[in-house]
């Protein structure tokens, strides 16, 4: 059964005609957005802006529910300084990344603060609508249970393990996901939602949440080991390429150096997700990737393995590592990251993973495109995907459309 969000007067069914929003309010936003400044005076100090014209926009935006002003707790000789920040009411965003064994599921606010998050244990073959119904039920279950109107969510995010025509938010031609092919994810999502719906590729998706990590450094190249190989790419402007298709960093059907004749999903032979994805790996040695429900339990046993030296495992590892990297230092000729992230499942086992890829690189790869790299394993762990696409809708809510929708959908109080 497919649930949606009910329709009121607040949200009708077809999309508004939006109107124009002045440059000025929109500079005041990004101004407390980004926490450049937090009061009128101080906005209009660093803005350029006059006065008047700072006031007009910020009680336009208060009276929104966009924006709140209050008293700064801060105690200070006579009146306490008004501060502004963005209203609990503004909304919120949920976020969804989608992987082959399960979905873990997000609502933040729009500032990126996670509110609330959970894994969704089903599986990526059970076809769209089976687990577009059960994703969806799940995040209105979380938005109503943290206390959030289910009519404010500002746009939805979903990730998916393959490539995706991004401007018409659809899976391309996916390998091991049968009924995923060109079906409507986001048109799907958006209905459901009543809002804007956006659908990117996972490894994108792990990209840009490590380059939003303080300190991260760009350009940066992310790369997701996991039933496949996929890589994503953040410039150094902080924006994921997605190529002209939207099939850029699709790496797994890259025919891998020790390729030799191995079948791949996909029906070519010899493919890098045949030798060395998390999946490919766990085949070579006959573990199981799942048991009695415990998605885990493939990550596990080669973990402990790998932990006590078996020599199957530690040579299978060491093979993935020297196929990753090979490819890897091709992406780095092409690509020059400053930042080099590996994540997935088989960046748990860092410690011989990474060395093996860094020793590709740096044998393959010239001194000047690594000698200022940093070869890292995700900082986010499996919950990367998530922050890149809460980072993705945030950027998209205070763009020039989403500022307008929330006018138009905002009325003022009272």
């Amino acid at each position: 059964m497919v649930t949606k969000v009910p329709e009121d007067e607040d949200h009708p069914a077809g999309p508004p005609l939006l109107p124009a929003v002045p440059a000025g309010l929109r500079t005041v936003l990004d101004f407390v957005v980004s926490g450049k400044a937090t009061s009128r005076a101080e906005i209009a100090r660093r803005s350029g802006l006059v006065r008047t014209t700072v006031g007009k926009h910020v009680d336009h935006l208060v009276e929104r529910g966009i924006l709140r002003e209050f008293e700064a707790n801060e105690s200070v000789r006579g009146r306490p300084p008004r501060v502004l920040a963005l209203s609990p009411r503004a909304g919120t965003v949920a976020v969804a990344d989608i992987d082959m064994l399960a979905s873990r599921i997000a609502i933040a606010d729009l500032s990126g603060r996670v509110l609330a998050q959970e894994t969704v244990e089903i599986r990526a073959d059970a076809g769209p609508e089976v687990v577009l119904d059960a994703v969806t039920e799940r995040l209105l279950g979380l938005l109503v249970r943290n206390g959030h109107d289910p009519g404010r969510v500002r746009e939805v995010v979903a990730g998916l393990p393959s490539p995706v025509d991004f401007e018409r938010g659809c899976a391309v031609r996916p390998t091991g996901m049968p009924g995923w092919g060109s079906y409507p994810v986001a048109q799907e999502l958006s209905d459901r939602f009543h809002a804007p719906a956006v659908v990117d590729n996972d490894a994108n998706l792990m990209a840009l949440g490590e380059a939003c990590q303080e300190r991260a450094d760009t350009p940066l190249l992310g790369i997701k080991i996991s039933t496949g190989v996929g890589a994503g790419i953040v410039t150094a402007a902080g924006e994921v390429y997605r190529g002209a298709d939207g099939a850029a960093g699709d790496i797994g059907h890259i025919r891998a150096v020790g390729g030799s004749d191995v079948q791949c999903a996909c029906g070519n032979v010899g493919c890098l997700s045949a030798l060395a994805s998390h999946r490919s790996v766990l085949h070579s040695l006959g573990i199981p990737e799942t048991a009695d429900g415990d998605l885990l339990h493939g990550a596990r046993v080669l973990a402990e393995r790998v932990a006590h030296n078996d020599p199957p495992a530690v040579r299978a590892l060491h093979q993935a590592a020297t196929e990753i990297g090979e490819v890897v230092a091709m992406l780095i000729y092409m690509f020059n990251p400053r930042t080099l992230v590996i994540g997935g499942p088989l960046s748990e086992l860092r410690d011989n993973l990474l060395s093996g890829i860094r020793a590709v690189v740096y044998q393959r790869a010239q001194t000047l495109t690594t000698r200022d790299l940093t070869i890292i394993p995700t900082r986010l762990g499996e919950s990367s995907g998530i922050h890149g696409a809460i980072a993705l809708a945030t950027r998209d809510v205070f763009g020039p459309q989403g500022i307008a929708r929330m006018l138009v959908d905002d009325p003022p109080d009272g």
